[in-house]
């Protein structure tokens, strides 16, 4: 069930009613894979700023070959024409990038009720903020939902992690980056 929800919110009623168990038992199991460094609880961003926030964590599975195999997806034409393919790779994308970060550096995601959205968030310890949006599309577009979320956290850098291996802005404020190139960014600024 985590493997198709790969990147969604968590929501252990609706999980514990599809498989017949108590609330807190799947709160239980999802403690569990979290300890075993299986699965991660992306927690969301809150502060006082007037919206409407998301509280419930987003769940993924921290192997995405793992996850590829809980999906049946047998090889890269599978996962090509698999549904889940734009999870995947967020997933895969947002894993790469916790885990390349700094360690006083919080990763989260944030989300209003009204749908302002960014993926990824990290939040530095003198209170710099990173806003990172995954697409993997080869010309990647923003949607509404980045740049008012963006209008309200007010970022100091702003990204958008696509399969290309070309640095570029797509507006003045946000850049195209590969993957690779972010992690390293992030691991240059944590020796700043």
């Amino acid at each position: 069930m985590l493997a198709w929800n790969q990147g969604g919110l968590l929501n252990m009623s609706k999980q514990a009613g599809s498989l017949g168990i108590d609330v807190k038992t799947v709160g239980s199991y999802i403690d569990l894979l979290v300890d075993l460094l299986l699965v991660r609880r992306l927690e969301p961003w809150h502060d006082n700023i007037g919206k409407q926030l998301v509280r419930s964590p987003k769940v993924f599975i921290r192997d995405s070959g793992l996850a590829h195999c809980l999906l049946g997806i047998t090889g890269r034409d599978a996962l090509l024409s698999h549904p889940a393919v734009g999870q995947s790779w967020e997933c895969f994308v947002m894993e790469n990038l916790l885990d390349s970060a700094p360690r006083d550096v919080r990763g989260c995601f944030y989300r209003t009720g009204g749908g302002a959205e960014i993926d990824l968030l990290f939040v530095w310890p003198d209170g710099r903020r990173w806003a990172i949006e995954v697409k993997r599309s080869m010309t990647p577009k923003l949607e509404r939902e980045f740049h008012s979320a963006r209008a309200d956290l007010l970022p100091d850098r702003s990204f958008v992690v696509y399969p290309g291996a070309v640095r570029y802005r797509i507006t003045e404020e946000v850049e195209a980056v590969s993957l690779p190139e972010l992690a390293l960014d992030l691991q240059r600024a944590g020796e700043v």
